[in-house]
């Protein structure tokens, strides 16, 4: 499975698309606002920046792209009038593989920058659609002041080498052998650390990141906290081979590219390639069912409305994730009874025990 080519949220506005099912990431935006907010107004106030360039690394689309550079140039335009400064003109970068759905991030631009004069009459913004990997050089040297990132950095540039004896998992599970933990891992301190470096490139000294990964508060990498949503997966398709829909071996030569880290791999990988400071590392969570964490009162639009129960909820949002994965590798003709299923088990495990995601926040300054 070539990463790069299938690791893509379901494009469009359909039932099944990210654009409708990412309330998830919409709560966990609001959950670390208050990070950002910090970030952002320090930035601000060291710099002074005439032009002030804002990369989204990972920035899918639908109703939560815009969402993290709004909230930061109202920031900036709320200090600009308090220090009764001129407002900058934002360059805003919006980063993602090739095949995220660009063209309906682009169609919402126009909308977005005419609400942004008609509410905080600030400076001017222009868009650029960065396409290509976070793992490698995205942007020109010192180029960048702010860099945000939420819910990208789990996934790996590649599925691990090493994982041929996963059998039965499709990610990190508590039957996966101890060389396959270790291989995920790596892949994970690899990817981080090349991350870390290209970043480091590309800002200005003194530049800041706010990077949310889907991570976990345990050090043990086969714990629920970051692996039972695809543990349950990976029983819908485990049910699927006993009734010979689909064959033993596509299970298990499927796995997820993806790890989720503890804060302290987290901060080990930052202190270890040197570039950074730290200045924040947090750890918030949110239910599967984001539904359940939202007053209605609190809803932005009725795309968000609930929809039948938890178990089709989180169904959906794991879809419009997962579905070109596997649409690649099984086809399309399994999915729907996939996911089907899936539901069936999200509903029982959510009506059993409590059940969350877990969120690793971390705010660092480029050093000087």
């Amino acid at each position: 499975m070539e990463v790069s080519q299938v690791l893509c949220m379901n494009g469009g506005v359909g039932d099944a698309s990210y654009a409708n099912n990412s309330l998830v990431q919409q709560k966990v935006i609001s959950l670390t606002k208050p990070i950002r907010e910090e970030a952002i107004t320090s930035l601000y106030c060291s710099k002074l920046p005439k032009s002030l360039a804002i990369a989204d690394l990972g920035c899918s689309s639908g109703p939560n792209t815009l969402y993290v550079v709004s909230e930061l140039i109202e920031t900036v335009e709320k200090l600009c009038r308090q220090l009764n400064h001129k407002s900058p003109e934002y360059k805003v970068f919006l980063n993602d593989l090739p095949g995220n759905d660009f063209n309906n991030i682009f169609k919402s631009i126009d909308s977005f920058k005419e609400k942004l004069q008609n509410e905080m009459e600030g400076g001017p913004c222009y868009f650029s659609g960065v396409p290509g990997s976070f793992y490698g050089r995205v942007f020109p040297s010192r180029s960048l002041h702010f860099v945000h990132s939420s819910y990208s950095l789990q996934w790996l540039s590649k599925v691990p080498e090493g994982v041929d004896n996963n059998k039965e998992n499709i990610y990190l599970g508590r039957t996966s052998p101890s060389s396959v933990v270790r291989a995920y891992y790596d892949q994970f301190q690899r990817d981080f650390s090349l991350f870390l470096k290209c970043r480091a490139e590309e800002l200005v000294e003194g530049g800041r990141m706010a990077l949310t990964f889907l991570g976990r508060r345990h050090e043990d990498p086969c714990s629920k906290d970051g692996c039972y949503i695809w543990e349950l997966m990976a029983s819908a398709l485990n049910d699927m081979v006993s009734q010979g829909m689909i064959k033993e071996e596509q299970v298990d030569s499927f796995n997820i590219p993806q790890y989720t880290p503890s804060p302290s791999e987290v901060k080990l990988e930052v202190l270890k390639e040197g570039s950074f400071s730290i200045n924040r590392l947090e750890v918030s969570e949110v239910n599967w069912n984001a539904l359940d964490d939202w007053n209605a009162l609190e809803f932005e639009s009725e795309r968000f409305e609930s929809v039948g129960d938890g178990g089709y909820n989180v169904a959906q949002c794991m879809r419009a994730v997962a579905e070109p994965m596997l649409v690649s590798h099984f086809g399309e003709d399994i999915i729907e009874e996939v996911f089907t299923r899936y539901q069936q088990i999200l509903a029982d495990r959510m009506a059993k025990e409590k059940t969350k995601f877990f969120n690793v926040t971390i705010l660092l300054t480029r050093k000087t």
